[in-house]
C-alpha cells in the first residue's frame, strides 16, 4: 500500500519528469538541503539493522563454510545448526562477534549512503563492504568459529596482531573487493528490475521495497558464494584444512585460495554454506532497502510540506 493518504503526500510521491524544474515531488532523490550527517545517520541505522537482525544465521554460515569442520560442528541445516549451537555452547554463542560487526557496519554504511545519492551505483558499491569494515569482518569470523580460542573482541585483535601481524586483517581484501563487484552489480540490477515490475510508478511502497530487496539479496548472495567461501578461508585460516594440505604458515592470495578450496572439496566446496548465506542475505538486504527508502520518503515528504506551508503563508 502506498503511503499517500493525503494530497500533499500523494503529489510528493510522484516521480517527476526531467522537465520539472521545481523538484517538489522528486522522491527518487533526497532533498538538496539535507546534510551529509543526515545521509550518514540514515546509512548507519540501515547498516546496523541489516547486519544485526540476522547475525546468528551469519554465524552459522561461517561454520558451514569450514572445509574440514570438527565432527561436533557439522550441520545439516541452518535450523539444526542454531539449535545445536544454543544447546551445546549457550544461547549467546551465535551472537559472538556482534559488537565488532556493529562497530564496522555503522561507519561502512554511513559512508556508503553518504556517497550513494551523489555517485549512485558506481564507486560507492566497492566502498560499501570493502576496506572500511574489513578488519571487523576478520575478527567477526574468527570469533564465530567452533572452539574459537579468543576470549573477546580485544583479545582477538591483540592476538592476531601479535602472532600474525597487521597484514592478517587484509589477506582477503582483494577477494572481498572482487566479490563486491558482481555482488553489487547483480544486487542493483535485480532491485531495479523488481521495482519496474512491482512499483513502476516509483511511489513509496514498503512491500515492493522489501520483496525487491530480498530477491536482490538472495540472487547476489547465491552467485557470489564461491568468492565468499574463499574469503572465509582467508579470514579464518582454518588450521585443520590447511594442515591437511601441508600448508605451512598462512594462506594468502585469491588464486592460491581457489586452488586450495578445489583440492579440499572439489567444485561442491565452493558452495558450502550457500543456504545459510542466502537465508541471511534475504532479510538483511530487505531491511537495508526498506530503511533507506523510508528515509528518502520521510525526508522528501518533510521538505515538501515545509515548502507548501511557506507558499501558503
Amino acid at each position: 500500500m502506498e503511503l499517500s493518504s493525503d494530497p500533499a503526500a500523494a503529489d510528493m510521491s510522484r516521480v517527476p519528469s526531467k522537465d520539472d524544474d521545481d523538484g517538489d515531488g522528486d522522491y527518487e532523490s533526497l532533498p538538496p538541503h539535507v546534510s551529509v550527517a543526515t545521509h550518514m545517520t540514515a546509512g548507519a541505522v540501515a547498516g546496523i539493522l541489516e547486519h544485526t537482525v540476522m547475525y546468528p544465521v551469519d554465524s552459522v554460515k561461517t561454520r558451514m563454510q569450514c572445509l574440514q569442520p570438527d565432527p561436533n560442528a557439522q550441520y545439516r541445516s541452518v535450523y539444526q545448526a542454531l539449535k545445536r549451537i544454543i544447546q551445546t555452547e549457550g544461547v549467546f554463542r551465535p551472537l559472538r562477534g556482534l559488537n565488532i560487526t556493529m562497530m564496522g557496519a555503522g561507519p561502512a554504511h554511513a559512508l556508503y549512503f553518504a556517497c550513494y545519492e551523489r555517485v549512485k551505483r558506481s564507486l560507492s558499491d566497492v566502498i560499501q563492504s570493502g576496506g572500511n569494515s574489513h578488519l571487523a569482518n576478520v575478527v567477526k569470523q574468527r570469533m564465530q568459529m567452533y572452539n574459537s580460542p579468543y576470549r573477546g573482541l580485544w583479545d582477538c585483535l591483540q592476538t592476531i596482531t601479535r602472532t600474525e601481524g597487521l597484514g592478517a586483517f587484509y589477506r582477503s581484501y582483494s577477494t572481498q573487493l572482487t566479490m563486491n563487484i558482481p555482488f553489487q552489480a547483480v544486487h542493483f540490477i535485480t532491485y531495479e528490475l523488481m521495482q519496474e515490475q512491482l512499483n513502476p510508478q516509483r511511489l513509496y511502497h514498503p512491500g515492493s521495497h522489501i520483496l525487491s530487496g530480498a530477491a536482490a539479496g538472495a540472487i547476489s548472495a547465491a552467485i557470489t558464494t564461491p568468492l565468499d567461501v574463499c574469503k572465509t578461508l582467508l579470514n579464518t585460516q582454518e588450521n585443520v584444512a590447511l594442515s591437511s594440505m601441508n600448508i605451512s604458515g598462512h594462506l594468502s592470495g585469491m588464486a592460491n585460495t581457489f586452488r586450495t578450496v578445489y583440492r579440499l572439496g572439489g567444485p561442491a566446496a565452493f558452495f558450502k554454506g550457500a543456504q545459510a548465506r542466502i537465508i541471511y542475505q534475504m532479510p538483511s538486504t530487505a531491511i537495508a532497502w526498506s530503511v533507506y527508502e523510508f528515509f528518502k520518503y520521510f525526508l522528501t515528504k518533510q521538505q515538501f510540506e515545509q515548502e507548501a506551508g511557506s507558499r501558503a503563508m
